[in-house]
Order: C-alpha cells, then sequence, then structure tokens
C-alpha cells in the first residue's frame, strides 16, 4: 500500500502542476503573441556608448522573434552610467572601482502613444584597479559591455511578460 502511495504521489503533483497557471513564454512558437509582440518592438537610439552598447543587445535579442515591417511599440531607454571609486590603499591611490549602469525604460503602444510598461533595470561590477593603466581601462570597458548585456537581458524579460500581458 505504501509503494503505491509513494508511486502515485508524483503522477498527483504532476496533475497539481497544470492547475497552478504557469504558462510557456513562447506559447505558440513564433505564432504566439510574445513572438509577435517581439518582432513589432523598435528600440529607440539612446545616448552614448553604453546605450550604443544596450541598444545592440536589445535589438540582437529583439531580432530572434522575426521582424516585422511596421512596429507596433516603441521601446524608450534612458541610461545612467556611473564608475565610482572604492579602495583607497594607503599612498592615496584607488584599489577598487564599481561600475554601474541602470536605465530606466518605457514600452510604448504607437497606435495610441499609451505606456505599457515603466520600469527600471540595473545592475554593477567590481574592478580590480592594477598598476597597468590599459589594463585598468580594459577591465571597465569589459565591465560595461557585460553590464549593457545583462540590463537588456532584464529589460527583455520584463518586455515579454508585459507583451504577454496585453494578449
Amino acid at each position: 500500500m505504501r509503494r503505491a502511495a509513494s508511486l502515485l504521489a508524483p503522477l498527483a503533483l504532476l496533475g497539481a502542476l497544470g492547475g497552478c497557471g504557469l504558462q510557456p513564454m513562447y506559447a505558440g512558437g513564433g505564432d504566439g503573441a510574445v513572438a509577435q509582440g517581439i518582432a513589432a518592438v523598435e528600440v529607440a537610439p539612446i545616448e552614448g556608448r553604453a546605450g550604443w552598447l544596450v541598444r545592440n543587445a536589445l535589438k540582437d535579442r529583439l531580432a530572434q522573434g522575426g521582424s516585422t515591417a511596421t512596429p507596433r511599440y516603441r521601446l524608450d531607454v534612458l541610461l545612467d552610467d556611473q564608475l565610482e571609486s572604492l579602495g583607497l590603499l594607503t599612498d592615496e591611490t584607488v584599489s577598487r572601482e564599481r561600475r554601474t549602469l541602470r536605465a530606466r525604460y518605457q514600452l510604448v503602444d504607437l497606435s495610441n502613444g499609451t505606456i505599457l510598461l515603466d520600469a527600471t533595470a540595473g545592475s554593477d561590477a567590481g574592478i580590480d584597479v592594477v598598476s597597468s593603466e590599459f589594463a585598468t581601462i580594459a577591465a571597465e570597458q569589459t565591465a560595461l559591455e557585460n553590464l549593457a548585456v545583462e540590463v537588456s537581458d532584464r529589460i527583455m524579460v520584463r518586455v515579454m511578460l508585459a507583451l504577454r500581458s496585453q494578449s
């Protein structure tokens, strides 16, 4: 009896999982609401090097959903890129920096100007400051590139959720 109950318990849990309301993000594949919505998003130009990196990362993710001739949504993004010195040695030199990239973004429905999503995303990275100025600059640039990808990923998740709720 116990053995039968232990074998049936996972099946009962599996049956209950269907009623929890979880739905796949890309239900319907390329014809699904999220895929169609992503294909209809254009990214407005974003200022600066960080903006160029974030915009390209967003466009790469949007291109995975296909493309449409006329966009239905516009994604507006404002960035704040900060580089802050943290660790000071006894001779007053900096030993550590933190790069922070924050984004305020809005998803706008172009048909009526309604803002469907107004949110923020951000991330930060620690950078070791070494004796080679070239190595430090390279580390700062690499941190910015990685942060741009991470912030764009966070933006895309929220955009997909907003588009899914529109369907």
